[in-house]
């Protein structure tokens, strides 16, 4: 158990399409995530509620929260919204196959137009903590700039040195231009694997970094299910301690 498998997985609040032609994917994600095998799943853009989908998809809206609904069975839950709606709410969840010690949430809005956050998860792992931090950037590039020093500032206060840490998400880092501000912090990219746009991916929007372990291999699942599924590919990466 000194290696983990770690998921990132931008979901796309669980719908795909617009109009007419808009559809429910929850389910297929739900066998997604099960099939990924994963310790650790980071995931972004879920959401607890939003009543107009739950209305237009009322025979297969799921019961539960989107993030309780994709967890396989034995795993833990944490969940925070990000961003609040007409008719609901987004955010970003973990799903650890390990106890969870605290979970907390910072705002990193940069301005009025983006809601954005961090989620930060305690889990026990190797019995010490493990810090897992999921984040969506912004659009702009200056605004992640602005959210990759917020945390600094939050890790700074927030995660002791000493701890092992890494921080998962869509950094939407078009440019390539994030991992020297991230090194500053101490984090190293885990891998660098193209997963948006999922039917053709150009762009390795969707990163794990690492403090405290090393990653031995990465690999971003690819074929018909799951370019249907979401407008990003999940990236999976296969970490251990050092």
């Amino acid at each position: 158990m000194s290696r983990l498998r770690i998921a990132t997985y931008n979901i796309h609040k669980g719908v795909r399409g617009a109009g007419p032609a808009k559809r429910l994917e929850i389910h297929a994600l739900q066998r997604g995530v099960h099939e990924l095998g994963a310790d650790l799943v980071c995931l972004q853009e879920v959401r607890a509620h939003h009543h107009g989908d739950a209305r237009r998809f009322h025979r297969h809206w799921p019961q539960q929260a989107q993030a309780d609904f994709l967890a396989p069975d034995g795993y833990q839950v944490a969940y925070r919204s990000n961003a609040y709606t007409r008719g609901g709410e987004h955010g970003n969840a973990l799903l650890s196959r390990f106890p969870l010690i605290d979970i907390a949430h910072h705002d990193v809005s940069d301005h009025r137009l983006e809601q954005r956050g961090l989620l930060h998860v305690t889990v026990d792992w190797l019995g010490a903590p493990l810090h897992v931090l999921v984040l969506h950037l912004g659009l702009f590039h200056g605004s992640r700039l602005r959210q990759v020093q917020a945390l600094g500032r939050y890790l700074a206060s927030r995660v002791p040195q000493q701890e092992r840490l890494l921080v998962a998400g869509d950094f939407n880092d078009w440019r390539e231009q994030l991992d020297p501000g991230m090194a500053m912090l101490g984090l190293q990219r885990a891998a660098t694997a193209k997963t948006f746009p999922a039917r053709a991916p150009l762009f390795a929007l969707d990163r794990v970094y690492l403090r405290g372990l090393q990653a031995l291999q990465a690999e971003v699942p690819r074929g018909a299910p799951w370019v249907r599924m979401s407008d990003h590919l999940p990236l999976l990466v296969e970490v251990e301690a050092l």
